[in-house]
C-alpha cells in the first residue's frame, strides 16, 4: 500500500512539473497593443506576432531557466536582436530586452497581458 501511494505521488509530481513550464503558452497583448502568440517549439517557446505590421513574424525564442524564461527577443521594426527574459506573474508576463549586461540602463521591460 505504501509503495502504491509513493508511486502515485511520484507520478503526480512528474506530470505536474511540465504544466508549470507551459504556463507561458498562450496569446498575449503586448505593451504596444499588438497580439503575440507564445507556443512550444522544440525544447523552447517561440514568440510570434499575430497582429499589426509584423504579423506572422517570430520575434523571440525563450527557454525556462529557474523561475524565468531566457533567450532572445527581436525588435521587428529595427531587426535588432536582444537578450531576452520573461517573468510570469499571474496573467502578466514581464518581457525584458537587454543589450550587453542587463541593467536598468541597458534594458527595457514591457508588461504583456494574457488574452
Amino acid at each position: 500500500m505504501k509503495t502504491s501511494l509513493l508511486a502515485l505521488a511520484v507520478a503526480v509530481t512528474m506530470t505536474a512539473t511540465p504544466a508549470l513550464a507551459d504556463a507561458i503558452v498562450g496569446t498575449w497583448r503586448t505593451g504596444s497593443g499588438e497580439t503575440a502568440r507564445i507556443a512550444e517549439c522544440g525544447s523552447a517557446f517561440c514568440i510570434t506576432l499575430q497582429t499589426g505590421t509584423y504579423a506572422g513574424q517570430q520575434i523571440g525564442r525563450v527557454s525556462l531557466s529557474g523561475n524565468r524564461y531566457v533567450g532572445n527577443i527581436t525588435d521587428p521594426a529595427e531587426g535588432r536582436q536582444y537578450k531576452g527574459r520573461a517573468r510570469l506573474s499571474g496573467n502578466t508576463l514581464n518581457m525584458t530586452g537587454c543589450f550587453g549586461v542587463c541593467t536598468p540602463i541597458t534594458s527595457r521591460t514591457e508588461a504583456w497581458k494574457r488574452q
